[in-house]
């Protein structure tokens, strides 16, 4: 079955703005297939919180399985790419954080992970250079490109799998630029990846 691997602080000024120390290793964590949410889908705003933030990401498909030793061969092993949303309850994660403790009740709830449709990455797709971004009611939160990620895909992919091994259909969210922010019900967030899509989903109680 395949899997959902996050990568968190991924992106520097994002590092910044939470007050984190930059990783020296990919900092890894999961989410169930059953946090995917489709386009268009009404999303719940979780109740065992209440600091409900957007974190817009570029997501990355295998579309093999097997294990990544080297760096120049892990782009063969992407066969699709579209944008998602990492959805978080900083305060859940914040209190999660001072206690040591891991971060599933803040990241890996239920819908907690929508994601766009995907792209195949053979159709001249610049996996080093996707721009895209998060708006909000139509308002833009966040604007991010693939080449200011701290770890690049093919590091990813070398790390995911010095651990596990790789199976077709697992998804990598890989990070997140700055500007992440709260949501609350009504809203309609957006997020657009450049050569991918639009695509979009609202908040309700």
């Amino acid at each position: 079955m395949a899997r959902i691997f996050c990568i968190g602080r991924n992106y520097a000024e994002h590092v910044r703005e939470l007050s984190n120390v930059v990783p020296q290793k990919p900092v890894v964590f999961m989410k169930p297939m059953s946090c995917l949410v489709k386009p268009g889908e009404p999303i719940r705003f979780p109740g065992h919180g209440s600091d409900f933030q957007h974190e817009v990401e570029v997501v990355i498909r295998i579309g093999k399985p097997g294990r990544v030793e080297r760096k120049e061969d892990a782009l063969s092993w992407i066969d699709a790419v579209t944008v998602g949303l990492d959805l978080t309850l900083r305060d859940v994660q914040d209190e999660l954080k001072k206690r040591g403790l891991p971060w599933e009740k803040a990241k890996a709830f239920d819908q907690s992970a929508p994601i766009g449709e995907f792209v195949s990455c053979h159709g001249g797709i610049d996996l080093k250079g996707i721009a895209f971004s998060c708006r909000v009611n139509g308002v833009e939160r966040q604007c991010g490109n693939t080449g200011d990620m701290i770890f690049s895909f093919e590091t990813l992919l070398v790390e995911l799998s010095a651990i596990w091994a790789l199976q077709r259909g697992d998804l990598v969210y890989t990070g997140t630029p700055s500007g992440v922010g709260p949501l609350a019900v009504g809203d309609t967030v957006e997020i657009h990846g450049e050569g991918i899509g639009t695509f979009s989903w609202k908040i309700v109680a």
